[in-house]
């Protein structure tokens, strides 16, 4: 029964990641005023790359044709980690966020040195972006998660969300109000999305995460963009088990009512994520630190007030 519970996991994060990018297309569409693609059209995209051959630049070595199954590696341990519709994950053990924090990093590091391993303007111009962002997002990203932590007494993803589940409402409160709206633009900026980056534009001048990937193609083009999807959908589930709790339940092989809920709260994120982005215009690069900054401080904040008031 443990099994199957796992077995129904991984599934919900190699296909729902998938479907929950087609959703926030969807409702962007629509908000619009466009019929926008179909839900499942990732799908077809992901079948379409994976069919198709593989264009290599002749500067590229091993390290190129390495990393996207690294990145697509890295990023799948790290989601094995994070509960999704209840407190249990596939793999669990003590500090165990301070991993999955670690995994996204060595998945965003091969990214990186495989956009310059072509000497590709671009790649180099976008890695150089990404990792300048990266140093104000991990650290807002461990204050969250080191928040979270000291109020449950645990680092252990599961038993954050567990503890944080049991509360229910009762674990709402002003600071942590204010800690989950500076995860969500942490959110937005790991997953590349409006106003910090645009996932559908490859202008030269505001390019961030696909300057780094244009050089790929076929299968490989097609694991990069998994890889995407599912660190979309680890932040996600993050977000939601940690600062929208509901009651769950262990040991349930197959919780309905959780796993229901659970992509209900991804819905309505989805949607959030697709009205912000409609509403806003991407920040110019120098102002993206003014926003990443903010949600550190708004972190700090809830993390002093845990320490000296709880």
């Amino acid at each position: 029964m443990v099994s199957l519970g796992y077995s129904i996991h991984l599934v919900c994060l190699l296909l729902g990641a998938l479907l929950l990018q087609g959703f926030i297309k969807k409702m962007k569409a629509r908000l619009q005023g466009r019929q926008g693609p179909g839900l499942l059209q990732p799908y077809y995209d992901l079948s379409k790359l994976l069919k198709k051959d593989s264009v290599l630049s002749e500067h590229a070595s091993w390290v190129f044709r390495f990393a996207p199954y690294g990145v697509f590696v890295f990023t799948l341990t790290a989601a094995l980690f994070v509960p999704l519709y209840g407190p249990l994950a596939p793999m669990t053990y003590a500090g165990d966020c301070i991993l999955v924090v670690y995994l996204l990093g060595m998945a965003r590091f091969l990214q990186a040195i495989a956009a310059l391993d072509t000497g590709s303007a671009f790649g180099g111009m976008g890695s150089s972006r990404e990792m300048t962002i990266s140093s104000f997002v991990e650290p807002a990203l461990f204050m969250a998660l080191f928040t979270v932590g000291l109020q449950v007494g645990s680092l252990n993803l599961s038993e954050m969300v567990l503890r944080v589940s049991k509360d229910g409402a009762g674990y709402l409160s002003l600071f942590n109000i204010l800690l989950g709206i500076s995860f969500f633009v942490v959110l937005i900026a790991e997953t590349g999305r409006i106003p910090v980056d645009n996932p559908a534009t490859h202008l030269e001048l505001t390019m961030i995460h696909e300057a780094m990937i244009l050089e790929y193609s076929g299968r490989y083009l097609a694991l990069i963009e998994w890889s995407k999807a599912l660190k979309q959908f680890i932040f996600f589930a993050l977000l939601v088990n940690l600062f929208l709790p509901v009651p769950v339940s262990r040991g349930e092989a197959v919780p309905l009512y959780p796993l229901g809920v659970f992509f209900l709260k991804l819905m309505v994120l989805g949607y959030i994520i697709a009205w912000v982005e409609t509403l806003n215009a991407k920040l110019r690069l120098f102002r993206i630190p003014n926003l990443l900054l903010l949600s550190l401080c708004g972190s700090f904040l809830a993390l002093l007030y845990c320490l000296f008031f709880l």
